[in-house]
């Protein structure tokens, strides 16, 4: 009879350090990674989203006394890659270049021993996992093939293992724009068609929204926060994962006093008012970050009732399509409003450089920041 799975999480940290020399790529990252997830590590260079990966796979340890790691339940901090039945996409897909795709496929299961006998139907299996036809693609080289294709021989060397966890390290970071929106998508689905966990490593911040059931945001080798991709968005917890993630106008001012619901604040020269926060105190410095889109601009006798206001002058609005920025300067700062675009040939926006202008936005649509670690 099979094993049971560990009903915990598949992949568990608990305060995990780990040092080069003198530099600390991790610094006390805890996080729990559930079964058949879809879960990103982001941030940029030298976050430490790489050596997390590294330490889940056992390429790298943690620091003596830097804590533990377990995958289904299992102590592994000092077990092999070999020994945790997991899987692994790089970014260079780090395939043979002499050996055909089916070579290039079989070759982790010829090193386990596995019957030949097994070997052709696994390889043609996991050939049509990533949507590749054995019957064309079986006997190319890795020269032959575009770098989609080389991307899928890459996955399906990974997937014919039938790891319990697979690790992808930045796959998509060499294909063009429109064929790494495809393979998105296609990832995605194969996490949810074959129910297998995939920790997934990017600095791509759409990419990481588009795909993940949960993010890590990584900032100074730490987790600066964990959540799903729209909790992530719309409720970032610091400067910095508001600056990451999308697009921020940051406002700042003290309190003055709570409201029934919120607090009322003093700066940039008006007042406004911000959500209740547990951190905040009568005449405490606070700092709110409010989304372009979640902002309107209207003449300064136009503003709606309730909805807080600060006063501006239009200094350019920018067409992009989709959506237009009025780019409005503030006191000593610029704010971008996002405008939907209802076009500009027949509807267009009557802004201009020049007028005077207000930017408002409702209470509970800003979000009140804390310091980054």
């Amino acid at each position: 009879m099979a094993e049971a799975p560990h009903a915990g999480p598949v992949v568990e940290f608990k305060n995990v350090s780990k040092t080069f020399g003198t530099y600390k790529a991790c610094i006390d990252i805890s996080l729990r990674i559930e079964r058949g997830e879809f879960f990103s590590l982001l941030g940029p260079s030298g976050c430490g989203k790489t050596t997390t990966l590294r330490l889940i796979a056992g390429f790298e340890e943690p620091d003596v006394n830097g804590g533990e790691i377990r995958i289904d339940g299992e102590f592994v901090n000092k077990k092999r890659p070999y020994e945790r039945q997991l899987g692994m996409v790089f970014q260079n897909y780090a395939l043979f270049p002499h050996l055909s795709v089916e070579r290039n496929i079989a070759f982790g299961l010829e090193m386990r021993a596995t019957p030949k006998t097994e070997v052709p139907g696994r390889v043609e299996r996991a050939m049509k996992m990533v949507r590749l036809d054995p019957g064309l693609f079986a006997r190319r080289k890795p020269a032959q093939l575009s770098g989609g294709q080389r991307q899928r021989v890459a996955l399906a060397r990974a997937l014919v293992l039938e790891p319990r966890i697979l690790l992808l390290d930045e796959p998509l970071g060499a294909l063009d724009l429109k064929l790494r929106k495809e393979m998105q998508l296609e990832l995605k689905h194969l996490n949810k068609e074959l129910g297998m966990t995939f920790v997934f490593v990017t600095h791509d911040q759409e990419e990481a929204l588009t795909m993940s059931d949960r993010i890590a945001v990584m900032s100074n080798s730490r987790i600066a926060q964990l959540g799903t991709p729209a909790e992530i968005y719309e409720c970032p917890r610091t400067p910095f994962v508001a600056r990451f993630i999308g697009e921020s106008n940051f406002f700042e001012g003290r309190c003055r006093g709570r409201t029934a619901a919120g607090w009322q604040v003093d700066g940039e020269g008006s007042t406004f008012e911000i959500p209740h926060h547990p951190s905040l105190t009568d005449g405490a410095a606070v700092r709110i970050a409010v989304r372009p889109e979640w902002l309107d601009v209207f003449r300064p006798d136009a503003v709606p009732a309730g909805e807080n206001a600060l006063p501006g002058t239009v200094r350019e609005v920018i067409y992009l399509g989709e959506t237009l920025h009025v780019l409005v300067r503030v006191g000593e700062r610029e704010v971008a409003v996002a405008v939907r675009n209802e076009g500009q040939l027949t509807r267009p926006l009557t802004f201009k450089a020049g007028d005077p202008v207000a930017v408002a936005w409702m209470r509970d649509d800003c979000q009140v920041l804390e310091a980054d670690a």
